[in-house]
């Protein structure tokens, strides 16, 4: 994983392979099923039943929903025997996930209250 200082400048243009990668790796966040899972990787490393449960999902949708995760670098996981522990890819993931919450909250504010924000 890059060092901050070796990050693109977020202002720099987006080219068109960038720009590939960045919406495939976002659409970690477009499955209501996938939202809840790396929201509750959130409290830390969690065994796929604990975290079926923590995000209401079946355990079956749950290793679906998590293989795709992982195959989008959001969760990384780590096998202890016959027992798979899923973790967020990165503090990156911390990140992103506050900032869709903030977003969303953001757009069920009336207008008014949103632009002075």
């Amino acid at each position: 994983m890059p060092e901050s200082s070796l990050h693109t400048p977020v202002g720099d243009a987006l080219g068109f392979e960038e720009s590939e990668r960045l919406a495939e790796a976002m659409s970690a966040f477009t499955a209501p099923s996938r939202l809840r899972l790396l929201f509750a990787l959130l409290d830390g490393e969690c065994a796929v039943e604990q975290l079926s449960a923590r995000a209401s999902l079946s355990p079956t949708v749950a290793s679906q929903q998590l293989r795709v995760l992982r195959q989008l670098h959001a969760v990384a996981v780590r096998r202890d025997g016959r027992r798979a522990f899923y973790r967020l890819y990165d503090h990156h993931m911390a990140d992103l996930l506050a900032a869709v919450r903030h977003h969303g909250e953001h757009r069920t504010l009336p207008v008014e209250r949103a632009a002075s924000r």
